[in-house]
């Protein structure tokens, strides 16, 4: 027995024009509606468990009829469940109380407001930490946490207690703001006594110091900028940089954007501490060191590291206004990249440059001893990075590196030439370097 009546067909049929249906006839469609009904309702229900809901919509139904090639059923677009209320006087009628709108109060009623363009606007959150008072940026008042009192509010219709989350603050014990500031003070000041490489081995090894790592960064990249008169500060500030990234407990990666431009500094800098005897070169060579540390060990995570490390060493490099001590830097930190970056940045450019550096290393063109010694360290660090890279093809050729069991002739005897100068070997040389590497 069909649950739809035959009294339900016939209505429906009075509704689509069809005065006279036989009782007959509405008493055989009712199964078939009923089975159609059933299969509609069934593929709904596949459709709003797909939907990971336990509530079936009347987009449920107009999904389900779609698949089945039925036009959807029109004025039924919410996404609520229908509320259905029932008839006065029938058990088993239901309706949806839809409320008649008149079709003149709907052209009358006020156009809503245009919707805005589409658009980019640029504006600042904070400047060095202070928010700035335009309409864009939420009031001051929105961000201050509310007072105790009232930090329990009631909604307007369920009257529930919402409860107002303060911002979270990064909070140090105070071991770790002693520990900070104790490092601080012997990087600043006392860098030369045995307490500070205690400290530094304490940074390199000890768990539980990544929440000091963005005061770290912070600290370094300030004292950098402010000290680069100092030499001994900036020794000490890279130190603490390499036990930073000699610490497998610290996660340092997302902090190296910092780190960077200071390392970068005391490798080119036109001028690394006060005083004319200040062995900065061993700084410009520890410095790059390191720089190549962090090029091995996060460059697979930051694919543009390097390549944008030695865009500003190899510009350092050529530019014939920078110092001789920039472009000291700019070498070791090319050479300590290893031999392919030798090979690819030095070499090719070595026959220019050496026109650039030939005047400044003869006595009769530089009279000024300090630059001629400049030339000289320029001149050392280019033979070590030309002999390291000759030495990386040679390894290619093992019986060339072993040693020779054939007994070497010895002789009292002197090569004479008429240039006194140690330089004019260099033109074969560079050539004799490139042919091999390349």
């Amino acid at each position: 027995m069909s649950i739809v009546p035959k009294e339900t067909i016939e209505v429906i049929a009075q509704s689509v024009g069809i005065p006279s249906l036989g009782a007959d006839v509405a008493a055989a469609l009712a199964p078939d509606v009923e089975y159609r009904l059933r299969e509609i309702m069934q593929e709904s229900i596949k459709c709003m468990r797909h939907a990971k809901r336990t509530v079936l919509t009347a987009d449920d139904v107009d999904s389900a009829l779609s698949l089945r090639n039925v036009e959807p059923v029109y004025g039924f677009a919410s996404g609520d469940p229908l509320r259905f209320k029932r008839a006065v006087g029938h058990k088993d009628l239901f309706y949806l109380d839809d409320r008649e709108v008149d079709f003149k109060e709907i052209i009358e009623a006020p156009l809503p407001k245009a919707p805005l363009d589409t658009a980019v606007v640029a504006h600042w959150l904070a400047i060095e930490g202070v928010q700035p008072a335009i309409p864009e940026n939420p009031p001051i008042d929105a961000i201050i946490p509310p007072a105790e009192n009232k930090r329990s509010e009631h909604g307007k219709d369920d009257g529930l207690a919402v409860d107002v989350k303060l911002p979270v603050k990064h909070v140090l014990s105070r071991e770790l703001q002693m520990y900070f500031d104790k490092i601080a003070e012997l990087t600043m000041s006392r860098s030369d006594t045995p307490l500070f490489k205690e400290a530094l081995v304490s940074l390199a090894k000890d768990s539980g110091l990544h929440p000091l790592v963005p005061y770290f960064s912070y600290f370094i990249a300030d004292e950098v900028t402010r000290s680069l008169g100092d030499l001994p500060v900036l020794f000490a500030l890279m130190r603490v940089v390499r036990s930073l990234l000699h610490n497998p407990h610290i996660h340092i990666e997302p902090y190296l954007h910092q780190l960077m431009p200071s390392m970068i500094t005391c490798i080119v800098a036109k001028r690394l501490g006060h005083r004319l005897s200040d062995n900065h070169w061993e700084l410009r060579d520890f410095s790059a060191n390191l720089v190549a540390l962090v090029c091995r060990r996060f460059g697979h995570v930051y694919h543009n590291l390097q390549n944008r490390l030695t865009k500003t060493l190899i510009h350092a490099f050529l530019d014939p206004a920078k110092s001789l001590t920039q472009h000291y830097g700019a070498v070791q930190g090319i050479s300590a990249l290893g031999p392919s970056a030798i090979r690819l940045l030095l070499l090719p450019n070595l026959v220019t440059y050496m026109q650039l550096l030939e005047p400044e290393l003869q006595l009769e063109k530089q009279k000024n001893e300090m630059k001629r010694k400049e030339a000289w360290r320029v001149y050392g660090a280019l033979l070590c990075a030309a002999g390291k890279c000759l030495y990386d093809r040679l390894k290619l050729f093992p019986v060339l590196l072993s040693p020779s069991t054939r007994p070497l002739l010895r002789s009292d005897k002197r090569v004479l030439t008429n240039n006194p100068s140690k330089y004019f070997i260099w033109t074969p040389i560079s050539q004799m370097v490139q042919t091999i590497c390349t």
